[in-house]
């Protein structure tokens, strides 16, 4: 779908006179066949990088640039997302009436990681990879769990494919330029569709339709201009909303969508005692869940920029964590088994 999501835009683009057609065969099938994103995205358009396939330079600071960018990425999926993605399984895999409140939402925590991290973390790679080719490709994720509200969350995930719905799809049918209802009927049709796309299921299409009535509600209530968005209520109402939609992404069918719903507020039947969130949550999860949430969150950068007065003692502590990172990272694959990218499948 990401290599045919690419191909409409340059069809569009074109047509739209947005760039001219590539008149040389070999550059057009680099662009469409450009290995970094080519599985999982980013969705790369033509447009931007149109003028690089033409000619582009590659210094060494950027290829050194390209391989730290690599390198945070394939630490991303290897060192956190895998942990959290076998935590979430297990938890996943618990039979109904074992399943309790705490599990249930330490499942649903696992999952937020899981897929932040190992989608994040490809793109990173992807990112990564193209610098050390000389390209630049657009920016992914905005540390997207910081958001306050769904609104906002769709400005920081997947950045490519969102901005890729509103251009080819929201956009073309009338967007807000329309009438309220029509403006409201283009957005349920957007987000419909992109719950489909991910899946031909009930459950993928109801995390369409979830998110696009929050999405409508969010805009008739105009609850970015509230002050209670603007404070950590609003952060706290949007981990609420996205909880729901994580479920939804990661749930088997609707009929486990049930259960863990039950299970989270209160209503499971799971007997006292009978698992405790202790169990899943060792000190390598614990760990990996600390550091999850430090790369979910621009807390790094921000010491990074604290320390910039201190550049060589910045520059030796960043490249000996690359180092640490690429060596575990190195070391965990050795031992480890065949962890494919969540959005392989899409």
């Amino acid at each position: 779908s990401f290599f045919t999501f690419q191909g409409i835009s340059y069809v569009v683009d074109v047509h739209r006179r947005m760039v001219n057609p590539q008149r040389k065969f070999v550059d057009y099938a680099m662009y469409k066949a450009l290995f970094p994103q080519l599985i999982a995205g980013p969705i790369v358009r033509y447009v931007d990088v149109a003028a690089q396939i033409a000619s582009r330079t590659l210094s060494t600071e950027q290829f050194a640039s390209g391989v730290r960018m690599f390198i945070i990425g394939l630490g991303k999926k290897v060192l956190l997302a895998n942990p959290m993605g076998a935590g979430c399984d297990a938890i996943f895999a618990l039979p109904a009436h074992e399943l309790n409140g705490p599990v249930a939402w330490l499942g649903i925590f696992f999952f937020f990681m899981q897929i932040a991290c190992d989608f994040g973390g490809y793109s990173d790679m992807a990112i990564g990879l193209g610098r050390m080719l000389g390209f630049e490709f657009v920016k992914n994720f905005d540390y997207p769990y910081i958001s306050k509200t769904l609104s906002e969350f769709w400005q920081r995930w997947h950045i490519s494919l969102s901005t890729w719905f509103r251009d080819y799809l929201f956009n073309p049918l009338g967007g807000y330029r329309c009438s309220r209802a029509r403006a409201y009927a283009n957005l349920m049709t957007v987000f419909i569709l992109c719950g489909l796309w991910h899946g031909a299921s009930w459950n993928f299409l109801f995390f369409g339709l979830y998110q696009g009535l929050i999405l409508l509600a969010e805009r008739i209530l105009k609850l970015k201009r509230m002050i209670f968005f603007k404070s950590p209520g609003g952060h706290l109402y949007f981990l609420w909303v996205i909880s729901l939609t994580n479920l939804l992404f990661r749930a088997d069918d609707l009929n486990q969508t049930g259960v863990f719903l039950r299970a989270m507020y209160g209503f499971g039947s799971a007997p006292p005692g009978v698992h405790f969130a202790g169990e899943f949550l060792d000190r390598q999860m614990l760990v990996a869940s600390i550091a999850a949430i430090l790369a979910a969150t621009p807390v790094i950068p921000w010491i990074g920029e604290r320390l910039k007065t201190r550049s060589v003692l910045r520059e030796s502590l960043a490249m000996a964590g690359l180092v640490l990172i690429f060596v575990a990272c190195v070391m965990k694959l050795a031992a480890g088994t065949h962890n494919p990218f969540i959005y392989f499948r899409f």
